[in-house]
């Protein structure tokens, strides 16, 4: 049946009814996409310390430099850093990540690590070049050629949310704090250790023409 042959009143609320739908169908779809965020998980991108923030920051940087990052700010309190993968050929992957140390309590000698890493793709686009070229009197045509320029686009950026993808960052994280806490024995010299044997002044040795 065509809504042409159906009267006007009729076909507006057809029109009311698919629009409805359109907008539920939309409705829908961004509920389903926020409906991810349901800000109760407080340990995938953070985890507590027992050093002070500027010791937890550059155990982070430490562990970002490990893996090939490139450290772009460095801070007490914030570290970045960005890493390139190349999946495929005309594929890009670049993937930054961002560390904040903050305070945990009074006592300064606790921290909180917040961590989230974003990942960007591109793709390589290629767009083919044309010249226009006079013919007389018909005017300019155009005519396209074989070559082309390439360009890397953004086409998708997504925060990465899988929480043993950030555990494996804590663990490496936390060694680099275990080796940097350890206390380091002074060096005492052998003359001062306590069972080392008493040294005697070597004897002056007198000349032979001495009397």
């Amino acid at each position: 049946m065509k809504l042409r042959s159906l009267p006007r009143a009729a076909r507006v609320g057809v029109a009311v009814v698919g629009a409805a739908a359109v907008v539920g169908a939309c409705a829908s779809a961004n509920r389903s996409r926020l409906e991810t965020e349901a800000f109760g998980s407080t340990t995938t991108h953070s985890r507590s310390f027992a050093l002070a923030p500027g010791s937890t920051c550059e155990a982070a940087r430490r562990a970002l430099l490990s893996q090939g990052f490139v450290i772009t700010s460095a801070e007490v309190e914030h570290v970045r850093g960005r890493k390139n993968f190349q999946p495929e050929a005309e594929t890009h992957i670049e993937l930054e990540f961002n560390v904040v140390c903050v305070h945990d309590g009074r006592g300064g000698t606790k921290s909180i690590a917040f961590v989230n890493a974003l990942q960007d793709r591109y793709a390589l686009k290629k767009s083919s070049t044309s010249a226009s070229v006079g013919v007389g009197p018909i005017g300019s045509l155009s005519l396209p050629f074989s070559s082309s320029d390439d360009a890397l686009v953004k086409v998708a950026s997504e925060t990465i949310t899988s929480a043993p993808f950030y555990d494996r960052f804590f663990s490496l994280l936390q060694r680099y704090l275990v080796v940097d806490s350890e206390p380091v024995a002074p060096k005492i010299p052998p003359a001062m250790q306590p069972n080392a044997p008493f040294l005697q002044p070597e004897p002056s040795v007198r000349s032979a023409s001495a009397p």
